[in-house]
């Protein structure tokens, strides 16, 4: 259902008017008002995110990313971060007995995890609460459309979109915050995005915050998806992931698979593997998923970043289309550069790739 419904042409320019719409009433005039400091740009991106998932999904704007960014984002924001940072430090305990111990007897960070989802799952029911009430069938957030083909467990709603916050919230903030640091370390990159937009744009001026490049005019930009492309490959928001068989089964190389086994693979390190990807592995080259100056997919099993096959991800066109327009609009008006050149992202545990310390950046406002 989430398939059909994502791959529809209307929610698909839903999704891209929304973040239209932030970007012009808040990422734009928030970058404006601190040209010439530093600020936080992961911060930035992780509030950006929020705000439109939470539209996407509930019809709800939380109002992260105002001027002032207020501290802490929100409430809910707050909880949801705490919830997938204590679940992720799961993996991270010597043995799963201990917080299981811990979850039985209701102390320490499962206590803490308890209270968080507590706080998301009733934030959840509000919202399914409110829309019974409003109505949602004149609505075009994700939660009215499912409520609208006769859903009415309100459980099953409710892991529905919190599994949307999951997947669309930190992945799109991290595929961003990686992008941009990688840009601050390749000027030239930089440079062809722009060349290639005034191109596909006929032209354009700096200083004219009217015009914004259209869901149209992005397909023709294959040089701006092959650089997100590439990002992506040597920064995977989802550094490793797991699946677990079904049944028996045999792998190509012959290895036998047992029912309830669990597989992981790992897209960053596979992302920088010389057998896999050549020598220049390690190199930020846009151009290798170029051909003809055309861009040409890899294989998805062996560029896993968005799963591939009957687990592809849902919302890899949307997430996609997100990133653009924010790169497009920022490069267009600001020059971003990592306040320390040398510093290479160092990630905290989690379920998505975070850059511990967050990216200081300086923002300048480029001349017309």
């Amino acid at each position: 259902m989430a398939s059909l419904e994502l791959g529809s042409v209307s929610i698909r320019m839903h999704a891209f008017n929304i973040v239209k719409s932030e970007i012009q009433t808040r990422l734009i005039p928030l970058l404006n008002s601190v040209s010439g400091q530093v600020l936080d740009l992961q911060d930035v991106f992780r509030r950006f995110s929020f705000d439109n998932i939470c539209k996407f999904s509930f019809g709800f704007d939380p109002c992260c990313l105002e001027l002032s960014l207020p501290m802490p984002a929100s409430e809910f924001a707050e909880a949801f971060d705490l919830a997938s940072k204590l679940s992720a430090q799961r993996g991270l305990s010597s043995s799963s007995l201990i917080w299981k111990v811990k979850r039985v007897l209701n102390l320490g960070s499962e206590k803490e995890l308890k209270s968080a989802i507590k706080m998301v799952d009733q934030f959840a029911q509000r919202m399914i609460n409110q829309r019974r009430e409003l109505g949602f069938s004149d609505k075009s957030d994700l939660l009215s459309r499912f409520m609208a083909t006769m859903i009415d467990d309100d459980k099953y709603l409710r892991d529905i979109v919190v599994s949307f916050l999951l997947a669309g919230r930190d992945t799109v903030a991290s595929g961003l915050t990686s992008f941009f640091w990688l840009l601050s370390q390749n000027p030239k990159v930089e440079f062809a995005i722009r060349d290639e937009l005034e191109k596909v744009t006929a032209g354009f001026s700096p200083s004219d915050d009217q015009d914004f490049v259209m869901f149209d005019q992005m397909r023709e930009m294959h040089y701006l998806h092959a650089a997100l492309c590439e990002s992506l490959r040597l920064f995977p928001p989802v550094q490793f992931d797991s699946k677990f068989a079904q049944h028996d089964d045999v792998l190509p190389d012959f290895t036998f698979v047992r029912k309830g086994t669990r597989v992981t693979y790992h897209p960053y390190a596979m992302g920088r593997m010389e057998r896999v990807w050549g020598s220049d592995c390690l190199e930020f080259k846009p151009e290798r998923w170029l051909k003809n100056s055309r861009y040409v997919p890899e294989n998805p099993y062996k560029y896993p970043v968005f799963q591939a096959g009957l687990r592809v991800c849902l919302g890899k066109e949307m997430a996609l289309v997100e990133m653009k327009c924010v790169v497009l609009a920022i490069i267009k008006r600001f020059n971003i550069r990592v306040a320390d050149p040398n510093q290479a992202p160092k990630f905290a545990p989690g379920l998505t790739a975070t850059v511990r310390g967050g990216l200081p950046v300086l923002v300048q406002r480029r001349e017309a």
